[in-house]
């Protein structure tokens, strides 16, 4: 059983990279109605069955004409056309147009037979059963052609796509009912016995003065998991000992895609959770990581299954989920990395961070006459969870530098929208 130090430090794409080309298993597919599969990852390619729009259609309100017959049109020219007659919206066009003819159409409408352009209210005069062109309209001016939005046999959605709101939208005006998606249920188990759930609490001074620690991780990993389009499943507060451990990791393995613990792995005690994971014979063991916070935070293939290994502390395993738990379960339903929203500002303060080491600055970013500002809120303590919440980003310090100078321009991922910034 290992006591004190870690033995070596994994850089974080390393432990990332040798997890991602271990782990075999696939979650498995579920079929959920198109309505609730939002924030859910496709598991095939969605082909479209039909063209959008399925038939040249007008996008502006006015009259349906054959271009040629408009060229030359002007105010002081106007060609004249008879008007034959109306096509709204779902309607099928009871009107053909000929020369020096056009019929008038609503938006969306599909247009007549020889037409080819639409001429909008705007650019014509009624008058009577005629209009007076002013303007000429060229081949398929102001007209949505068949296929535009979406062609038959075009991949409108990738397999390992999250699914927006617009992607749903558009399923549903192909006709998709129910759609196949990936369902990842990951288990979560905090280890520790100095733990106790928020349920059971009535004082939580009192508790914290008697020595013990509301299970907070429960919440963070839950919503972590929650928010990128994964299901947790809790498993409860697990006792530090090695075969408790182990049987919950047994259990989980058993019947869940991957698992998270928090707390069990650390420096100068016992390590628990990675001796209960090395007694189950891991094809991988990651056992710290070079990274700040968040160096405990260990992990392991299984089975063709990831375990999660982290540490205790909150800002370290949340860390450690961002750095090493969301790209492996992306990798497990073949999605790639959501685009985070990124800003730049000026370091108000030096920040000086440990050689070969990602490290992760908690900061407040606000701006002052016009100009943006990036404030250091801990350097250190990667319990301090207040920080997430009193600061709105994370300054990430890449392994090959040591920090970086007071007035220098860093590039901040943030936390809460660009409009939670204040002055």
């Amino acid at each position: 059983m290992a006591y004190g130090g870690f033995r070596e430090l994994t850089p974080v794409d390393e432990a990332v990279d040798r997890a991602r080309a271990l782990v075999r298993h696939r979650p498995p597919i579920v079929e959920v109605p198109v309505g609730d599969a939002l924030g859910r990852y496709v598991a095939e390619d969605v082909v479209a069955p039909f063209d959008i729009p399925p038939f040249n259609r007008s996008v502006v309100d006015g009259y349906a004409v054959r271009s040629r017959d408009t060229f030359g049109a002007s105010p002081s020219n106007p060609i004249v056309l008879k008007v034959k007659g109306f096509v709204g919206v779902g309607e099928t066009p009871a009107y053909g147009v000929g020369e020096g003819e056009a019929v008038e159409v609503s938006t969306g409408a599909p247009l007549p037979p020889g037409a080819d352009a639409v001429v909008m209210y705007e650019k014509a005069r009624r008058i009577g059963d005629v209009i007076e062109v002013l303007e000429p309209v060229p081949p398929l001016g102001n007209v949505s052609r068949v296929g535009e939005d979406v062609r038959r046999g075009e991949v409108v959605v990738r397999r390992g796509t999250r699914l927006m709101p617009w992607d749903v939208a558009v399923l549903a005006s192909l006709g998709f009912k129910r759609v196949r998606v990936y369902d990842v249920r990951v288990a979560v188990a905090c280890i520790g016995g100095e733990l106790v759930e928020l349920d059971s609490v009535d004082d939580v001074e009192s508790l914290f003065k008697r020595g013990f620690i509301v299970n907070s991780n429960r919440y963070s990993m839950e919503g972590l998991l929650r928010y990128h389009g994964f299901t947790p499943v809790y498993m409860g507060i697990v006792r530090d000992d090695v075969e408790a451990i182990r049987a919950v990791l047994e259990e989980a393995l058993e019947k869940y895609d991957a698992v998270i613990t928090t707390g069990g792995a650390s420096v100068g005690r016992i390590d628990y959770t990675v001796e209960a994971a090395r007694s189950l014979n891991p094809e991988l063991l990651v056992h710290g990581i070079l990274m700040r916070p968040g160096r405990a935070n260990s992990l392991a293939v299984v089975r063709g299954k990831p375990v999660f290994m982290l540490s205790g502390f909150p800002v370290a395993s949340i860390m450690g989920f961002e750095a090493l738990v969301k790209p492996i379960l992306l990798h497990m339903v073949g999605a790639g990395e959501e685009p985070k929203p990124r800003i730049k500002g000026i370091l108000t303060r030096r920040v000086t961070t440990p050689v070969n080491t990602r490290s992760y600055v908690r900061v407040k970013v606000y701006t002052r006459e016009g100009r943006v500002f990036v404030e250091p809120l801990a350097l250190t303590g990667s319990g301090i969870l207040s920080t997430l919440i009193k600061g709105n980003g994370i300054l990430i310090v890449p392994e090959n530098r040591e920090g970086f100078d007071e007035g220098e321009e860093v590039e901040v991922v943030l936390l809460r929208s660009p409009a939670s910034i204040e002055p």
